[in-house]
């Protein structure tokens, strides 16, 4: 394939209610699509990507107009140049630029969904995926009140959801989870997490959380402190999960060497690509560490690619993959569905969905046209 034109298109899609993490408030979902118009052997076909990157560099040192900026000064001129374009050789021609794995992951994406089209092939078919549903976990942000918090969790368990994760930081912890518990009882599943809030000084307070059966906790330390995760892990019964930290294949690996991840919350933009995501579910499953699919609250596009990269046997743990209406009144796809606690794992060619011109339309705020230089 030969990419031909890229547009990117940055949206603003209003969120259902306000989503509060450690370290941000988010009432609009803020990011841009990549639109990749290839020539190919079957004609033009068009792939579709999204970036996972943020309005502000608070959850990584990327955000949305880093991406775009990055995409149109560096990484497209690059795959412009590239005369045989595929999926899996999308990250090594992009090696050069240091960092930046959000905007290259949007970029395999797009590469990726025109690949399937030319090959008449689903992403669960190309990645290998084994069940037809997933089990679909919900996100919830931190509230205003433990009252509010325990309303909100039971609203979503009379969903059937199968799964709560709970946002907390220093100040919104215990309180939240002993009252939860103490509504619902224990025959849930139940995990927090903390997005890199606390220190290893905090340790005494974490284990406090040891007391109410949680699934796991994920990223309670910084980023960089992989080391002094797997200090934080055997001092807790809780197991230790790893978001931020892991970044990649390699980053995965140390976490597993050192102790450091007894679960891994893979999520591809994250670590650059659903390729480079693949990659350490496999080293995951290989040295017996439970995965599990997190979400950044995307539209329907990764939404669904999320369901399929979840389908493969390793994720053994329900992950964030609510359906759309979790976080949207409208979508810029046909509406991903949770039904039963489980979301279908699309099965078209491509992604499975398609992006609703007028949906598109309505909620863009700004688009770019990237063409080769003559």
């Amino acid at each position: 394939m030969k990419l031909k034109s890229l547009t990117l298109h940055q949206v603003s899609i209003p969120l259902v209610t306000p989503f509060e993490t450690s370290f941000m408030r988010e009432t609009e979902k803020d990011c841009y699509l990549v639109e990749a118009r290839f020539d190919t052997p079957a004609g033009e076909i068009t792939g579709w990507g999204e970036s996972v990157t943020m309005i502000s560099p608070l959850y990584s040192p990327e955000y949305v107009a880093s991406g775009i900026d990055v995409t149109r000064r560096w990484l497209a001129p690059i795959l412009f140049g590239v005369d045989d374009l595929t999926a899996e050789t999308v990250s090594w021609h992009l090696r050069h630029v240091v960092g930046h794995p959000m905007a290259k992951s949007a970029l395999e994406m797009a590469v990726l969904e025109a690949q399937l089209k030319l090959h008449g092939q689903s992403f669960k078919e190309y990645l290998g995926g084994v069940v037809d549903t997933v089990p679909s976990g919900v996100s919830v942000g931190i509230q205003d009140s433990v009252e509010e918090t325990v309303k909100v969790i039971g609203g979503y368990l009379d969903e059937g959801y199968a799964r709560i994760k709970l946002k907390i930081k220093p100040g919104k912890d215990i309180a939240e989870v002993a009252a939860v518990r103490r509504a619902f009882g224990d025959d849930f599943g139940f995990q927090v997490d903390a997005n890199a809030a606390y220190t290893l000084v905090d340790s005494a307070h974490l284990r406090r959380l040891d007391e109410y059966g949680l699934l796991l906790i994920e990223q309670p330390l910084g980023e960089a402190d992989i080391r002094q995760h797997s200090e934080l892990a055997k001092l807790m019964e809780t197991p230790m999960c790893l978001d931020e930290s892991i970044v990649s294949a390699e980053a995965a690996a140390d976490a597993i060497s050192l102790g450091a991840a007894a679960v891994i919350n893979i999520k591809p933009g994250r670590v650059g690509g659903y390729l480079e995501a693949k990659k350490i579910h496999d080293l995951a499953a290989a040295h017996g560490v439970a995965v599990w699919h997190g979400g950044m609250v995307e539209t329907g596009l990764a939404r669904a690619a999320n369901a399929s990269m979840a389908s493969l046997p390793g994720f053994t743990l329900p992950g964030d993959i609510s359906g759309s209406s979790r976080f949207f009144h409208e979508d810029i796809t046909e509406e991903i569905v949770m039904h039963d606690g489980v979301v279908d794992v699309p099965t078209g060619v491509g992604f499975g969905v398609s992006i609703d011109p007028g949906k598109l339309e309505k909620f863009r705020t700004d688009s770019l046209e990237i063409l080769p230089q003559r």
